[in-house]
């Protein structure tokens, strides 16, 4: 889908017009991996140059299905989820799982008015490269650059990947002093994060 045609059916969607009855799968990626992929820079532009179909910052406010976003930089953004916004919050979700405090990324267009009209939004998005350094039986202690991460196993959403094989529930093979790249989602101001899914080598 162009530019265009995407900037075309958010706005509709936005105006409660029949686009919104079209899944955000149809305007690109909408898992975790491509959410790290996004950068603050579109192609055609230079390296530092915003990119204004893409917004990460912190959830100050909810209003609706309207969402206040402070960014680090400080400035303030207006992300507008319709029925065709997708919602990752450590597995595909709905907009009533977002919450104040929550860390965003997302990507749409922006409308006339400035506000984002997002086709996708992750919430508490992490990407941690660490190294094992303790094990429980639901939780794993990781050293992520010389910070202490609580990361915690989610029944029937937490997978790992071993030297590039296939992704599976079993995480047996996790070793203690192994380095591994953890993306979840994190608990917002605390150390612990829930992993989606863990990268790592096994003997």
């Amino acid at each position: 889908m162009t530019t265009f045609d995407r900037r075309r059916f958010l706005t509709r969607a936005v105006l409660g017009g029949t686009a919104t009855v079209v899944g955000a799968t149809a305007l690109g990626a909408i898992s975790p991996e491509a959410a790290l992929a996004e950068q603050h820079v579109g192609p055609d532009l230079g390296a530092d140059m915003y990119d204004p179909d893409f917004v990460d910052g912190r959830i100050t406010a909810i209003t609706g299905a309207v969402l206040t976003v402070l960014s680090g930089d400080h400035s303030v953004h207006r992300i507008h989820a319709t029925g065709a916004t997708s919602v990752w919050k450590l597995r595909h979700t709905t907009l009533g799982a977002t919450a104040v405090g929550d860390g965003l990324y997302a990507r749409g267009v922006r409308l006339d008015d400035g506000t984002l009209a997002a086709d996708a939004i992750w919430l508490n998005i992490v990407n941690l490269r660490s190294r094992v350094v303790g094990m429980a039986p639901d939780l794993l202690h990781l050293d992520a650059g010389g910070q202490h991460v609580v990361a915690h196993v989610v029944p029937g959403t937490t997978a790992a990947v071993y030297n590039g094989t296939p992704a599976v529930r079993d995480l047996s093979m996790v070793q203690v002093g192994r380095h591994a790249q953890v993306i979840g989602a994190w608990r917002p101001d605390t150390n612990h994060v829930d992993i989606s899914t863990l990268y790592t080598s096994a003997a």
